[in-house]
């Protein structure tokens, strides 16, 4: 933990676009008593890009619809530079696992679909649409309906649907994770031109490692539910990023110690006394 706190301390001082303060969260319902996360602690600094990695089930997508202010905490909060977050807002963006676009509408109206969800005057609306599709390699589908594209395709609609509200906090739930390996670095290689474009911060999760390590300024291994950030990990590595990279020895290396890390946080959990509630609750 001392290394989240060194990074804590260096990012209050340069500023923090989001800030996880002793969060925790249990499900109501069927899974009453349940908690998912507990005291969670961390902060991200403006265009910062995390990443986030655990096993499934560890609450990484819990913590993000949190973020999102999709969610509510039980205890604890989430702050969004000097705001406390009590719901959804146009200055984070979220991609989900699934793009989910509307059948019936074209690429072009998707993208347009949060100016008329949020009933905002933005007559620059259509025009920066057209140049995220541009950024995208979508321009010339701008006309098709989503079946008429391959996934890696609706993915980046679902992208530059995210992004059309100048979001200052961009937050994506394993958007790559069911494509092909190929089409997966094609995105991650667009993900990163647009995040230099753009200047967002940028929270990402993924199952992969490799890609956390590429995409990356640090990445935050969460433990087993109740999920907690166990250790962060900063990637050293020069951008721009290249796919030449993982060849890197200090690419590799990094890689390893993450895996290292997650399969003692999975021995030390298989040996600890199962309970449904978090240390210090009864």
């Amino acid at each position: 933990m001392t290394d989240v706190t060194v990074h804590q301390q260096s990012v209050v001082a340069t500023g923090s676009a989001i800030s996880v303060e002793r969060l925790s969260k249990r499900f109501d319902g069927p899974a009453a008593g349940m908690w998912v996360l507990h005291e969670v602690n961390c902060m991200v600094q403006a265009g910062e890009f995390v990443a986030l990695v655990g096993e499934s089930g560890c609450g990484k997508t819990t913590l993000l619809r949190l973020i999102a202010g999709l969610a509510t905490p039980t205890t604890g909060r989430v702050l969004l530079g000097n705001q406390v977050v009590q719901g959804p807002t146009c200055e984070v963006g979220f991609v989900f696992q699934r793009p989910v676009l509307l059948a019936w509408r074209t690429v072009l109206d998707n993208v347009l679909l949060p100016v008329e969800l949020t009933r905002q005057s933005r007559p620059d609306a259509r025009q920066r649409a057209f140049d995220l599709l541009t950024l995208l390699s979508l321009r010339d589908f701008a006309g098709y309906r989503p079946h008429q594209l391959s996934g890696g395709m609706q993915q980046r609609v679902a992208l530059a649907r995210a992004l059309l509200l100048h979001p200052s906090v961009l937050l994506m739930d394993e958007p790559f994770g069911a494509l092909d390996a190929i089409t997966r670095e094609q995105l991650n290689l667009e993900l990163l031109k647009m995040w230099h474009h753009g200047e967002q911060t940028v929270v990402f999760i993924t199952h992969d490692i490799t890609e956390a390590v590429f995409l990356a300024d640090r990445v935050l291994l969460m433990s087993r539910r109740p999920g907690t950030i166990a250790h962060a990990f900063p990637v050293l590595l020069p951008r721009p990023r290249t796919l030449e990279m993982r060849f890197d020895r200090r690419f590799t290396d990094l890689c390893h110690d993450i895996h290292q890390a997650m399969g003692l946080l999975r021995r030390r959990a298989s040996q600890a006394v199962l309970s449904p509630l978090p240390p210090g609750e009864s």
